[in-house]
């Protein structure tokens, strides 16, 4: 009996030390992140602007919106400039969240605060930057960037995903379908 005994502390220790390398690899992961990406639309600023600064209108662009067409949306009054927000509640995919605008400067600017409730809880940050491209001004080049703190948890998941991978190709579909509704809408 004695030997189980022993092979059980040894297979415990064993597990226990497994468990402190473990948490010191996730704790030493960085704690911030940056995902961006940009795509140039071959429309003016104003034209591009209009999909950005209103929440509604999100829904003709986000790749988000698709992952769960039967979610719970709520849009504030007014769903566009300063202040405007928009809460969700969805399926796994999309989970649970909040998307606040905290800047909005029209023609080249929109900051948004971005909560998570679940699956995972965090915060991020979300610029969508406007610049003129060409020697016209009748292109522009948009670029979103992310920027977030990863907690203990957060660390962990990117252990095993890249967030760079998972939200830049979000971002990059986003900005493939605002370029075809903007320039579609160009043409009309």
């Amino acid at each position: 009996m004695g030997s189980w005994r022993k092979r059980g502390l040894v297979v415990l220790a064993v597990l226990a030390a497994g468990a402190s390398c473990l948490s010191l690899v996730v704790a030493l992961q960085p704690g911030q992140y940056q995902v961006e990406r940009s795509l140039t639309i071959q429309v003016p600023s104003a034209a591009v602007f209009v999909h950005v600064q209103d929440l509604k209108s999100w829904d003709n662009w986000s790749p988000w919106t698709k992952l769960d067409p039967d979610a719970q949306v709520t849009f504030s009054n007014p769903s566009a400039g300063k202040g405007a927000s928009i809460a969700w509640v969805g399926n796994d995919q999309i989970g649970e969240g909040k998307m606040t605008i905290l800047e909005c400067k029209p023609t080249e600017l929109v900051v948004l605060e971005q909560e998570f409730f679940r699956p995972m809880a965090g915060k991020a940050r979300i610029q969508v930057i406007l610049a003129p491209h060409g020697t016209d001004g009748g292109s522009t080049h948009v670029t979103m960037r992310m920027d977030g703190s990863n907690n203990f948890m957060a660390k962990a998941v990117c252990l095993v995903m890249d967030m760079d991978g998972l939200i830049g190709d979000a971002f990059a579909q986003g900005l493939f379908n605002m370029k075809a509704l903007a320039e579609r809408k160009k043409g009309r």
